[in-house]
């Protein structure tokens, strides 16, 4: 299908791994809006603060204008720029975006599929977040950017096909095998009978970004810890030990016995005789996920 091969093939900067999701951030904000508003251009300078903010908070640690995708996102030919005067984006100048009232909406073929084909914005989504998220943030993402999936829909999506459920499931087997069916980070190894809950595999280097599905890219985190990492709360030093963000901030017991306490830990496993995490994927994960500085040991 032409939009789901464009969506699917979007450019974007790269460099040694490096995650540039500027423009998928902005297409999901812009299918969020047309959700909503089908018919109406989104202004520049109106939405500035909100892809700055999605670009803060789902991005790279570096800093990026939210200017660059919302100009260059038209190359790939489904969205589409014009100033009040009526002429094409002015370029990637902030000041330039403002003063011209540059206003920014997806291509008149792209909105006219997606009338007449509801099932559409949903693919479109979901491939979006496959390609450039790990699911266990999806959720978080869909509601920063103000699109309502439905459920059942968002289910079907992500269970995929099935030679990729079964690698799912293998995967989190073998992880959870090697680490003895408990939490790297805190120890949880709850079941409901024979059947371990809240514990998945969680990849250090994202699938997304070509992060291989083996021992040597993979934790077993409880679902709470598996968001914090793949959030940058969490991350790992060369050593292998825990690091906190300096930028996690939280009060109250349960932010402190459950994220501040780990700040130097020791992972919990892998048992003898399984792969621990290759540094090339600590290294990874350290420059495009993990939050800033870490926080120093009370010890250190």
């Amino acid at each position: 299908m032409e939009w789901i091969e464009r969506v699917g093939n979007l450019r974007q900067w790269t460099h040694n791994g490096t995650r540039a999701p500027h423009k998928p951030l902005l297409l999901l904000y812009a299918l969020g809006r047309f959700q909503r508003q089908p018919d109406r251009s989104m202004r520049y300078s109106d939405i500035e603060r909100d892809l700055r903010e999605l670009l803060q908070d789902y991005g790279p640690a570096h800093r990026t204008s939210p200017a660059y995708p919302f100009h260059h996102l038209v190359s790939d030919g489904v969205w589409e720029v014009r100033t009040d005067d009526g002429e094409p984006s002015p370029g990637t100048g902030v000041r330039v975006l403002r003063e011209s009232g540059a206003r920014g909406q997806l291509v008149p073929g792209l909105r006219a599929a997606l009338s007449t084909e509801p099932a559409l914005l949903g693919q479109l989504a979901q491939l979006l977040l496959d390609s450039h998220f790990p699911p266990s943030i999806h959720s978080d993402i869909a509601a920063a950017v103000g699109l309502d999936l439905e459920p059942a829909e968002v289910a079907a999506r992500t269970a995929g096909p099935a030679p990729e459920r079964r690698r799912a499931a293998e995967l989190r087997r073998r992880v959870l095998v090697a680490y003895e069916y408990r939490c790297a980070f805190c120890g949880f190894d709850g079941s409901i009978g024979r059947v371990p809950v809240g514990l998945e595999a969680a990849h250090v280097q994202w699938w997304a970004f070509q992060g291989p599905d083996e021992l040597a890219n993979c934790l077993c985190l409880c679902s709470l810890h598996h968001k914090l990492f793949d959030r940058g709360v969490l991350g790992l030093d060369s050593g292998r030990r825990i690091a906190v963000s300096q930028e996690f901030v939280g009060h109250g017991t349960a932010a402190r016995t459950q994220v501040l306490a780990l700040t130097g830990q020791t992972l919990i496993g892998p048992q003898r005789g399984s792969a621990r995490v290759a540094p090339e994927h600590i290294r990874w994960h350290t420059a495009q996920v993990f939050r800033g500085e870490a926080r120093l040991a009370e010890h250190a």
